[in-house]
């Protein structure tokens, strides 16, 4: 993951990019609606969402390409909703890179600047400089389609960092590349653009892209954001069940809160009893649901052991009977399809395979027990 930005979110820190209740509408459509977002100099924000969500909508608005119906964007202090692309400090860098196949990756890098005018000895500096840094001084002098495809991400993000703008965005920068080389490029990507020290937006439908490169993320879903925080506030303490569902993947019970106190909370769901270790800002027989994360619930044939509860007060509580539906062996781990007793709910538990064998495996058929800690649940009021 990106490194942290000192400053983030701190009063008095004039932030880098503003954008202040911003609204794209098409028609009777909200492309973007009502959105203001603070981003620091530095960072690598990342827009998450799912297709339609607004979030290339509102990438589009930051380089120029669609003027916002309402709203303000401040850079560095200055509103450029009026400026041109040409004329903004901005560079983007598309999920097809765009390289011009005729050109060498030299000239391809080089064009932006021939385009501005710069002398000669300066373009030949930037290039070179932009070379070792991509570290393809090597292919200086081959064509776009002698490249991998990493090689041409590369490129692209070379080009778009010559002319040195004082934003980046990043249209599903990795979305061209398969899984195996995705992985491998988000952290080149990541180290690239800190040594630069450019501010970068990206936009991605890839939660794992989002969560390993940014370092915050906001997640939109129609036209809004619906969260924003750093990648493992995103993950551990969703705001809405659209968020932890939409982060990862997330065991959803519908319940009710039977008691509410300050340093606790019970909710009653037709599978079990949940004890959750904290309090929320609630009442008393509000609907509510209870969120937990596969790799945070246990399942095993025998009914878990007092002390191996997270403390004696949730005895009885956070723990459920059910059948082994399916099963997924990944190598690292397996996931459990448990379908539990008392309701419809499947839940799925993943189990890290630290042995090479494991005698104690599970199998289709198996009645097991499912239970999870007090701490590792949360409490969603929408």
């Amino acid at each position: 993951m990106g490194k942290l930005v000192e400053g983030n979110g701190q009063q008095g820190t004039a932030p880098f990019l503003q954008i202040k209740r911003v609204v794209k509408q098409f028609d009777d459509v909200y492309a973007v609606d009502d959105v203001s977002l603070d981003i620091q100099q530095g960072e690598i924000f990342a827009l998450l969402g799912s297709s339609g969500c607004g979030k290339s909508t509102l990438l589009r608005m930051l380089a120029g390409f669609e003027v916002p119906t309402s709203g303000q964007i401040l850079l560095a202090g200055r509103d450029i909703v009026g400026l041109a692309p040409y004329q903004r400090p901005i560079n983007m860098m598309f999920q097809s890179y765009a390289l011009f196949p005729h050109l060498s990756v030299w000239d391809n890098i080089a064009f932006g600047l021939r385009r501005d005018g710069l002398p000669k000895a300066e373009i030949e500096l930037r290039v070179d400089q932009m070379l070792d840094l991509v570290q393809l001084k090597p292919y200086a002098k081959r064509k776009p389609h002698q490249l991998s495809g990493g090689q041409q991400q590369r490129v692209a993000l070379a080009r778009s960092l010559a002319k040195r703008p004082q934003l980046l965005l990043l249209d599903e920068p990795l979305g061209a590349l398969d899984a195996k080389l995705r992985e491998r490029t988000q952290l080149e990507l990541v180290a690239i653009i800190e040594k630069v020290g450019v501010t970068c937006v990206m936009v991605t439908h890839d939660q794992e892209e989002a969560m390993t490169m940014a370092t915050r993320i906001g997640v939109m879903s129609e036209g809004k954001i619906l969260q924003i925080g750093q990648p493992a506030e995103i993950y551990e303490t969703p705001n809405c069940r659209f968020v932890a569902d939409f982060i990862g993947s997330v065991n959803l019970f519908k319940g009710t809160v039977d008691v509410d106190e300050a340093d606790h909370v019970v909710i009653t769901s037709p599978e079990c009893r949940h004890y959750v270790n904290h309090g929320i800002t609630g009442t008393s027989g509000m609907s509510v649901h209870v969120a937990v994360r596969p790799e945070k619930m246990s399942v095993q044939q025998g009914c878990p052991r007092d002390d191996e509860r997270e403390s004696p007060e949730q005895v009885g509580f956070n723990i459920a009977q059910g059948v082994i539906k399916d099963l997924a062996y990944l190598g690292s781990l397996t996931t459990y399809h448990v379908q539990l007793d008392g309701g419809t709910s499947i839940v799925k538990v993943t189990h890290t395979n630290a042995a090479r064998h494991d005698a104690t495996q599970l199998t289709w058929g198996d009645r097991v027990y499912v239970w999870w800690c007090g701490s590792d649940v949360v409490v969603l009021t929408r």
